[in-house]
């Protein structure tokens, strides 16, 4: 055992062990580095999701509150047309009425009329009758 070693020799025997343990250990590192960078992404992707869930669920309670604004105003709207409506229905009763009173007015002249045009006829038979029964 007193055989000593050069420093070269030493070398020689190291380096290849050193190399190979070295390449194992760059090896169980590297698919070590590849699951961390692997989880790293999967952790960035499910913060993106997130944020845009929140993104999303922010436009949605926007788009909300511009449908009830929108309905509010449909609602306003509608309140006006229905009293525009009842406004122009009456008019259009009173119309109505007017008209009734018009022809029941108009009836009532023209039934007038008849009787007197039937009494002037009978009083002209009438007369007719008296004159050739006078001669």
């Amino acid at each position: 055992m007193d055989e000593k070693i050069s420093k070269e020799e030493l070398i020689k025997i190291i380096k290849p062990l050193i190399a190979e343990q070295l390449s194992a250990f760059i090896r169980e590192h590297e698919l070590k580095a590849k699951e961390i960078s692997l989880i790293e992404r999967i952790i960035r992707v499910e913060e993106e999701l997130k944020a845009q869930r929140e993104i999303i669920a922010s436009l949605q309670r926007e788009m909300n509150a511009r449908f009830e604004a929108m309905e509010k105003r449909f609602e306003a709207l509608q309140r006006e047309m229905d009293k525009r409506f009842e406004a122009v229905d009456k008019r259009f009763e009173s119309l109505q009425r007017e008209i009734d009173r018009r022809f029941d007015s108009l009836e009532k002249r023209l039934s007038f009329l008849q009787w007197l045009v039937a009494g002037g006829f009978t009083f002209v038979s009438i007369l007719i009758t008296i004159i050739n029964f006078l001669k």
